[in-house]
């Protein structure tokens, strides 16, 4: 990120004695100096924390974070990484079969829909696993309607977050989706919502 050389208010100022200078002058001066330096570190830190992946017909996009890595898994998910520190935190793509010619919200609203998830993927009967849709809303992104899902997973010996986006598009059901243990989610929930609202279909 880069600022016109004319935004320089602190080489101005140091010029000038600090004596000479009001003291409301000189704090304005740091205070610009401090902002800036936040927005820059601010930048860096997006810059450096996401690598970005795109698949190889060119159809979907999506950022995941620095330091994860692929991994091929067969009868699963078509997209898989991990974090090579935290290997159970993970970050999934499904890509279903649905009616050609049905849209998401034929399917059902955000919470309908996160619900039949809810159901038949995160927590079907038998797994041992017990799942609740914490929040579920809609958003419009590039003429395509994506629903957010946020769940909580309930195992017998540890809890996990879960954030996810689903989008239909020519007869296919896309969730894309990130998983961590409830006790990094105060930790990576913002990360995650950045990655999750990343997910984007570009043919």
């Amino acid at each position: 990120m880069g600022f016109p050389a004319t935004h320089q208010p602190v080489a101005t100022v140091a010029a000038v004695p600090a004596a000479t200078v009001p003291w409301r002058a000189r704090g304005g001066s740091l205070l610009a100096a401090l902002l800036l330096t936040l927005m820059l570190v601010g930048c860096s830190a997006a810059a450096a924390g996401l690598n970005s992946f795109q698949s190889p017909d060119g159809r979907y996009a999506f950022l995941y974070p620095t330091g994860w890595t692929r991994v091929q898994v067969s009868n699963g998910p078509q997209v898989v990484f991990h974090d090579l520190i935290n290997s159970d935190e993970t970050l999934s793509l499904v890509v279903s079969e649905v009616t050609p010619d049905r849209d998401l919200s034929q399917l059902g609203s955000a919470v309908e829909v996160g619900e039949t998830l809810r159901r038949s993927v995160i927590s079907p009967v038998g797994s041992g696993r017990d799942a609740e849709l914490v929040e579920a809303h809609e958003r419009e992104q590039g003429g395509r309607t994506y629903y957010d899902l946020e769940y909580t997973v309930h195992l017998a010996d540890r809890d996990r977050h879960e954030l996810a986006t689903v989008v239909v598009d020519r007869g296919r059901l896309y969730t894309f989706a990130a998983s961590t243990n409830e006790a990094r989610w105060n930790k990576v929930k913002d990360l995650f919502a950045v990655v999750i609202g990343s997910f984007t279909l570009q043919i």
